[in-house]
């Protein structure tokens, strides 16, 4: 686990953005538990996620989407390191304006939070029916639970509003039933209703 660790190193030295410990434990028991084979990711960052998910289990094939070419090469360098280049696939470009064929046990939605309805509406058709979507971030530093006006930053304000639209939107949303969890900084886990 040594090179796992020198990942999450170089992450907080650089100021990456990876999910926190107990958020990726869970997302892999998750993988592990729902016996999911095919994961889009949204967001690849460094390729963390994508390769704690493949470790769950020699099953698992991860298509991951990342557009900050630095990031994405830095992905690319760290994939290779685990020799899963085999099971991970990553497409450098912006998820909205790809067109994926695939379909997929799950989604990950880990980018740029203020584009997560987007994410949401577009990929959802690339999901497996009984399928689910898991997105992460939505405590944002446990800035969505602090009244807007006490956020200093305009930009960051701006943010939290999205991601507290991002919620009711899930809630509302009558083809996916939504459990919001405590774990990481926020976790929804949205099920793909049986039509």
């Amino acid at each position: 686990m040594a090179m796992v660790e020198e990942i999450e190193k170089y992450a907080k030295e650089n100021n990456i953005p990876i999910m926190q410990k107990d958020g990726i434990n869970y997302l892999v028991n998750f993988i592990k538990t729902h016996n999911i084979k095919n994961v889009l990711e949204i967001g690849t960052a460094i390729g963390y996620s994508a390769i704690m998910m493949c470790m769950a289990s020699e099953d698992v094939k991860v298509t991951s989407i990342e557009r900050d070419n630095e990031r994405y090469l830095e992905a690319v360098s760290n994939v290779n390191k685990f020799h899963l280049d085999d099971r991970i696939s990553l497409i450098f470009g912006d998820a909205l304006d790809l067109k994926l064929d695939g379909t997929y046990d799950l989604i990950f939605i880990d980018a740029a939070k203020a584009q997560n309805i987007k994410f949401f509406e577009k990929y959802k058709f690339n999901l497996k029916d009984d399928g689910y979507i898991i997105t992460d971030n939505m405590n944002f530093h446990g800035l969505v639970k602090k009244p807007l006006e006490e956020i200093e930053s305009k930009n960051v304000r701006g943010i939290v509003k999205k991601i507290i639209e991002y919620k009711e939107f899930l809630v509302t949303n009558d083809s996916f039933d939504t459990e919001f969890l405590e774990i990481g900084d926020g976790i929804a886990v949205s099920h793909k209703e049986d039509v």
